[in-house]
């Protein structure tokens, strides 16, 4: 791709990670647009994208720990209350169109569709034994955003300003202050051996966050040499209107923000090889329905990839996302790996 169509790849790096995430920080912060490249002239632009994050390690601060260390919380006492997480699937699969009247600004809309199991063997203590797990799962249509980018502070384009909106149209729901499923809410619940009357999906789970969040960013582009190309992007997404103190659905996400650096070997425009470093950080959820303990913390990603042409105008991307480095709050589920797939079409 060339150098002049990659000056608007930035924009809205990050904004396409999919919203309502089973953890502080597990994955997404890889951006559609920063794998595809973003042309820079008049038009519309079609994706869509496929992330697939699979959460099966607990983890406490920097270090991995198996469950029965947590179920050991909980012993000689069982029910004392530290819930012992066994694994969280998530599938997102997210359309995205958008539109640049020109070079300076553009205009997208991010519809994702959410599809998640959850496994748990609830505050258990040891001995751990498959039978004691339950389990949730939730599809459906996750919370949209739209981003609006600007570009045109610099003659280069190559420094610009986001502004963006996350709106509440996911499925919202969940447990109750005291733990039991809402009626109604749920899309689907089982207890231990697939019997009914499980443990409810977690609010934080859930397909929607039930909060209206403002995203706000900045990136900065430039050429590194004659097929090298380099960005810097920051951005934070805080939830300024949600279901805080009222019945039934006491619950807020936390603020996360993220910073993003990537490098572009752009020598053949057919096949161009891209790295990310992503460090995300993610504030406590709050709320009665809000894990306050486990839901916050920091984690580097190291992502390499690349995006191709398959005809004109239309490109596609695979990407797998390794965490370097974490430190999460309480006991989280993480995964060892994430993976990134997708096409892009501009007309």
């Amino acid at each position: 791709m060339r150098s002049s169509s990659t000056l608007a790849l930035v924009p809205v790096l990050l904004v396409a990670a999919p919203a309502a995430k089973a953890c502080a920080t597990c994955g997404c912060a890889l951006s559609s647009d920063g794998a595809t490249g973003f042309w820079a002239t008049a038009g519309w632009r079609l994706s869509l994208q496929y992330d697939f994050l699979n959460q099966d390690q607990l983890r406490l601060g920097t270090r991995s720990i198996s469950p029965a260390q947590v179920a050991a919380l909980n012993t000689p006492f069982p029910g004392a209350g530290q819930e012992v997480e066994h694994q969280t699937i998530n599938r997102y699969l997210t359309l995205g169109l958008s539109y640049s009247p020109d070079s300076e600004w553009n205009f997208k809309l991010l519809v994702p569709y959410i599809d998640r199991s959850h496994t748990t063997y609830g505050p258990a203590s040891n001995p751990l034994t498959p039978d004691q797990l339950s389990g949730a799962t939730v599809a459906g249509l996750g919370d949209v955003k739209f981003i609006t980018s600007y570009q045109g502070l610099l003659a280069d384009h190559n420094l610009g300003i986001q502004v963006g909106v996350k709106l509440p149209t996911g499925h919202y729901g969940g447990q109750n202050a005291d733990g039991g499923p809402v009626a109604g809410r749920n899309p689907a619940f089982f207890g231990p051996s697939g019997n009914s009357g499980g443990m409810a999906l977690d609010t934080s789970l859930q397909a929607g966050t039930g909060s209206t969040d403002l995203i706000l960013g900045a990136y900065y582009f430039r050429p590194l040499g004659a097929n090298l190309s380099g960005f810097i992007n920051v951005q934070f997404q805080a939830a300024v209107a949600g279901k805080l103190n009222l019945p039934g659905s006491d619950y807020r996400p936390g603020n996360q923000g993220n910073l993003s650096l990537g490098l572009r070997y752009e020598a053949d425009a057919s096949f161009v090889p891209q790295l990310q470093l992503n460090i995300t950080h993610r504030s406590s959820d709050q709320g009665a329905l809000a894990d306050i303990a486990d839901t916050s913390g920091t984690v580097v990603y190291l992502s390499p990839g690349v995006n191709f042409g398959l005809s004109d105008g239309l490109r596609g991307f695979a990407f797998v996302q390794v965490p370097l480095a974490s430190n999460l709050a309480g006991y989280q589920l993480f995964p060892h790996w994430t993976a990134t797939a997708g096409l892009a079409y501009h007309f």
